[in-house]
């Protein structure tokens, strides 16, 4: 009988306290705020937030840092008499320990800059560059984030943002499969910019393993001398040809 009093009683006032008691232990309350984190609308906020500061500060490689070159005066006048219309002849370039691959101008050598996995600068007009960005990222693929026009009209906001532009235009925007069918998102813009003028820029994105990959080609494309044909389907080779190995 004192077992059914006792089981009685806490129907009215101690039962209460007992079920904080079992709802209270830590654990549950530290775990529960992962499994949130996780769940997919959060999840997918928290990713587009993370994947948008790396498009938005690793993309626009020319422009974004102060540390990469600009067009000077001297590299302008070089342009103005030799031109830029020479042959550009393509290597592949690989970098296995990072996961991709992608074609590069044989005459454009490989410089040290902080905060780029790789780039490549044409000699004389360093503002002319191939850029790769690579960034550990939450998403799993790159159309988590969102579609290719979403993207470019991110990146466009985040050039417009910075007191260097003065324009910039999204041309077009598309996608591609990759290797081992990797979504491929590919971009192309124009900037006019106090930086170095009006240029044309393409830019590549794809996420494997968790890694956001990012190619940038920067190329002078001013009133005076406009990127001509033969440079651009070199440079959309190269854009076309990025991909993880």
């Amino acid at each position: 009988m004192p077992l059914v009093g006792s089981v009685g009683c806490p129907r009215r006032g101690p039962p209460l306290k007992l079920a904080r008691r079992t709802q209270h232990p830590p654990p549950p309350r530290t775990i529960a705020p992962k499994c949130d984190i996780s769940s997919p609308p959060p999840a997918l906020t928290r990713r587009a937030v993370s994947a948008a500061s790396l498009l938005l500060t690793a993309i626009p490689f020319p422009a974004s840092s102060p540390q990469l070159p600009v067009a000077s005066a001297s590299e302008t006048d070089a342009e103005a008499v030799g031109g830029s219309a020479a042959v550009l002849e393509l290597e592949r370039y690989t970098d296995q320990d990072q996961g991709f691959t992608l074609l590069k101008p044989a005459s454009w050598p490989k410089v040290e800059k902080a905060g780029a996995t790789a780039l490549f600068q044409q000699e004389g007009k360093g503002s002319n560059n191939i850029g790769v960005v690579v960034n550990p990222v939450r998403l799993s693929s790159l159309t988590d984030f969102g579609t290719p026009q979403f993207v470019a009209d991110r990146l466009l906001q985040a050039e417009k943002k910075k007191e260097s532009t003065k324009s910039a235009e999204v041309i077009s925007t598309g996608e591609r499969s990759g290797h081992d069918s990797l979504t491929v998102y590919e971009i192309e813009y124009s900037l006019d910019s106090t930086r170095g003028g009006m240029k044309r820029i393409f830019t590549a994105a794809f996420v494997a393993s968790r890694k956001l990959y990012l190619l940038n080609v920067a190329h002078s494309d001013t009133e005076e001398k406009p990127l001509d044909k033969q440079t651009r389907l070199v440079l959309e080779e190269v854009l076309h040809s990025f991909d993880t190995v």
